[in-house]
């Protein structure tokens, strides 16, 4: 069984009401859950929340709140692996059940990609979805102060850029996993992580106004709203 959930707190600081505050037209987590429904794999899709609004606003799109996530998997400190061990424990998930966490502020989401992480999953403790650097990490520079800048690997400065290794990040999009690991608490990268790759343009952090004005512009020049 392919299950889905999607946490979803609500006291985000930075951007006040964040996971319900419209974007583009909606709701933002309306756009997370519509893509797990486009997908047309998960048989339940479930939001964790602590938020009665949040859950008034989920609950017509047709997904399910069956519990009210406690206090202290709430805060600023609560970890997405607690968050969803939390889940899955109360949920009840046979351990072989594999479980797609998926971010509320994931409006870039393309359905195919959480089909393909699933798939990936067969050969993998995880299943994350990463993007690549626009800009090689090896030429990467640290700054005491805007006047005294040194490159963090000086030994990198004559490389040619295309003999540097490419390298990833996590897209902050979704994981999968199965519900004993999940469970167990266990890192994502203990074991064997598959990556599913999504190009730049369909990622992008929402974590203060300047991120959100540059994710509505990004989204409507891409035509998905």
């Amino acid at each position: 069984m392919n299950i889905c959930i999607i946490p979803a707190r609500g006291g985000s600081k930075r951007i006040p009401r964040k996971n319900i505050k419209h974007f583009c037209g909606k709701p933002m987590i309306e756009w997370a859950i519509a893509a797990a429904q486009s997908a047309g794999i998960f048989e339940r899709i479930f939001v964790s929340t602590d938020d009665v609004e949040i859950t008034e606003t989920v609950l017509p799109l047709g997904v399910e709140v069956p519990f009210k996530r406690p206090k202290h998997l709430s805060d600023d400190f609560a970890t997405t692996i607690d968050v969803m061990a939390h889940a899955v424990n109360t949920l009840g998930l046979d351990n072989e059940c594999t479980v797609c966490c998926l971010y509320a502020t994931a409006p870039f989401l393309q359905p195919e990609k959480l089909a393909i992480g699933r798939e990936k999953l067969n050969q993998a403790d995880f299943a994350i979805s990463v993007t690549s650097y626009a800009f090689p990490i090896q030429r990467a520079l640290r700054a005491k102060s805007l006047d005294q800048i040194e490159m963090i690997n000086p030994e990198q400065f004559t490389t040619r850029s295309q003999d540097l290794e490419e390298c990833f990040h996590d897209a902050g999009q979704f994981y999968w996993a199965k519900a004993s690991s999940w469970a167990s608490r266990k890192s994502i990268f203990e074991g064997k992580v598959a990556g599913i790759l999504l190009p730049r343009s369909r990622v992008q952090d929402i974590d203060t106004p300047e991120d959100w004005e540059l994710a509505e512009i990004m989204f409507r020049t891409l035509g998905l709203g």
